[in-house]
C-alpha cells in the first residue's frame, strides 16, 4: 500500500493552493501546441504567421489612413505599425525556415511557408515606400 502513497509536495510550491497534479511528469515529446499535420515547428509557425497576419492587416489600414491625410503624425503611426508588422513576419518566417530544415509537411504548409517568406520582403519594400518619399519639410501641412 506504500506505493499508491501520495508524494509530499516540496517546499518550493505555493502552501496557499492545493498543488493538485504537482507529482505528475511532462511526456517526453510533449508540446504545448499541437497541430494534427507537420513537424514540431507547425503549431508555433501557424499561430505566429496568424498573429502577424492581423497586425499586418491593422498596418495596412494604418498606411491607407496615411494615404488619405498624409500629414507626419500619420506617416509615423504608419510606419511604426509597420515595423511591428515586419518583424512579427520575420518572427513566423523564422519559424517557417526551422519547419523546411526539420522537413515532413505537406503541400499546404509549403505553400503557406513560400508566401510567407516571399511577404517578408515584401512588408520591407512597404516600410521603405512608408518612411521614404516624404521629407518633415513636404508633410507639414
Amino acid at each position: 500500500m506504500d506505493t499508491f502513497r501520495r508524494q509530499q509536495p516540496s517546499p518550493k510550491l505555493n502552501p496557499y493552493c492545493n498543488n493538485a497534479g504537482s507529482e505528475l511528469q511532462l511526456p517526453a515529446y510533449f508540446t504545448p501546441i499541437f497541430f494534427p499535420i507537420g513537424n514540431a515547428a507547425t503549431g508555433f509557425f501557424v499561430v505566429f504567421a496568424l498573429i502577424a497576419s492581423v497586425v499586418g492587416a491593422a498596418s495596412a489600414i494604418a498606411g491607407v489612413h496615411h494615404l488619405r491625410l498624409w500629414n507626419y503624425d500619420s506617416r509615423q503611426s504608419a510606419a511604426s505599425s509597420a515595423i511591428m508588422a515586419w518583424t512579427l513576419t520575420l518572427l513566423a518566417m523564422g519559424l517557417a525556415c526551422k519547419e523546411i530544415d526539420l522537413e515532413g509537411r505537406n503541400a499546404k504548409l509549403r505553400t503557406m511557408e513560400a508566401f510567407l517568406i516571399i511577404l517578408s520582403a515584401t512588408q520591407f519594400v512597404y516600410i521603405l515606400a512608408v518612411h521614404g518619399p516624404g521629407t518633415s519639410a513636404t508633410m507639414r501641412t
